[in-house]
């Protein structure tokens, strides 16, 4: 009996054991799952963001991501081989060369279709010349605005790349202001007031478009005279988006990037910080104004000493009604009235502050320019500045 009961004893004790493993183990398997789980969470979100962020930008005109080049004929840019550019352009002729950059030269073609189109060779070797002709491509197939140039097509053969864009009978804002007498390109004639009001109106609208209108907002970072083209009715496009770059999407926020752009036209923090913002192209913008304004480059350390750097001599002048007639440019003299004169000096002056913050959004400058800007403008002034030789008129000059 004593037997027996140490038997059941014994049984009970062994049962005890196993039902203990057995929770045991399945806790552990519990556990187990929660952390496979846990894992695969965190995984799936830590791949989620990296998605989100490598599709920055896909709110661009409500499509997807930026295109690779190879599929950007999907967004009705065509993809052109070597040959058929090297045909449009006569072989790329010295005759055909309509404007020059740091990027390489710029050529006159006609396609096979006889459609005009400016073509542009970029010589630029290396990881740099590699990401400009990416930028472009990607950027320019998605954005459209009659305020940017259009981007027709491309070519990648290799290690030669092209861009194929619409042809600017006018040439670059620049060689309007600056007519270099004797060159290939010289131009005859002065803007007169009423068309650079309208340049800078069209201008700000380009600008407008990528900085409010665009999702995140695009940076120019090269916003400058020569890239603002004209076509043959003098109308503005803002051109060259090599060095452009997707800002931040937050209130204040701000890229940081190595300092590109041209002197003169680089927005002072960015160039002390390598913060990027809007504001930075806002500053340029205001540069160009100055030009419009004075008809002087942003950098001539030839002129008398005060005078070499455009904003800093202009800033002080801009806010007095006294002395902006004063800087204003002498070929304008009689076609203007002080009022205007007056607004467009505070709109430049505004765009130019030493501090971002008290810059305004283009959108502001965009509404400030408008009522400026006549509705019925004069055709015979207009037709006075389209007097030119149109053979030898460039398609473009950026750079």
């Amino acid at each position: 009996m004593e037997a027996e009961d140490e038997y059941r004893r014994k049984a009970r004790v062994a049962l005890v054991v196993i039902v203990v493993l057995a929770s045991l183990a399945v806790a552990s398997l519990l556990v187990a799952f929660s952390y496979y789980c846990y894992i695969r969470n965190k995984v799936a979100k830590h791949l989620n963001n990296n998605k989100s962020n490598n599709n920055n930008g896909a709110d661009l005109e409500g499509k997807g991501g930026f295109p690779n080049p190879k599929t950007a004929a999907t967004d009705g840019v065509q993809v052109f081989t070597f040959k058929q550019l090297h045909s449009a352009t006569g072989g790329f002729s010295k005759s055909n060369v309509v404007g020059k950059g740091g990027f390489g030269l710029v050529y006159r073609g006609v396609l096979h279709n006889g459609r005009k189109v400016a073509i542009k060779f970029m010589d630029q070797a290396g990881k740099q010349g590699e990401e400009e002709f990416e930028m472009e491509v990607e950027l320019l197939s998605r954005l459209r605005s009659p305020y940017l140039l259009s981007l027709l097509g491309y070519c990648s053969d290799n290690s030669r790349k092209l861009l194929v864009y619409e042809f600017m009978a006018n040439g670059g804002l620049q060689e309007h202001l600056y007519p270099v007498s004797g060159g290939p390109n010289a131009l005859s004639t002065n803007l007169d007031w009423e068309t650079r009001l309208r340049i800078a109106l069209e201008a700000a609208k380009g600008l407008e478009y990528l900085h409010e209108q665009v999702s995140p907002p695009v940076i120019h970072r090269d916003f400058k005279s020569s890239n603002i083209l004209l076509d043959k009715t003098f109308h503005a496009k803002v051109s060259d988006f090599g060095l452009a770059k997707l800002g931040s999407d937050k209130a204040g926020g701000y890229v940081s990037t190595r300092v590109l752009g041209t002197q003169g036209y680089v927005a002072p923090e960015y160039a002390l910080t390598g913060h990027l913002t809007t504001k930075s192209d806002v500053y340029s913008y205001g540069v160009v104004l100055l030009e419009l304004l004075t008809g002087r480059v942003p950098v001539d350390m030839k002129r008398p000493p005060g005078e070499g750097v455009l904003v800093s001599w202009a800033l002080p002048h801009l806010t007095d009604r006294e002395q902006v007639v004063q800087i204003m440019d002498p070929a304008l003299e009689g076609q203007y009235s002080m009022k205007e004169v007056i607004q467009v000096a505070a709109i430049a002056a505004m765009c130019v502050q030493p501090e971002a913050d008290y810059r305004p959004l283009m959108a502001d400058v965009v509404q400030s320019l408008v009522p400026l800007v006549k509705i019925h403008r004069s055709t015979s002034k207009v037709g006075r500045c389209s007097s030119l030789h149109a053979t030898k008129s460039p398609a473009q000059n950026s750079g």
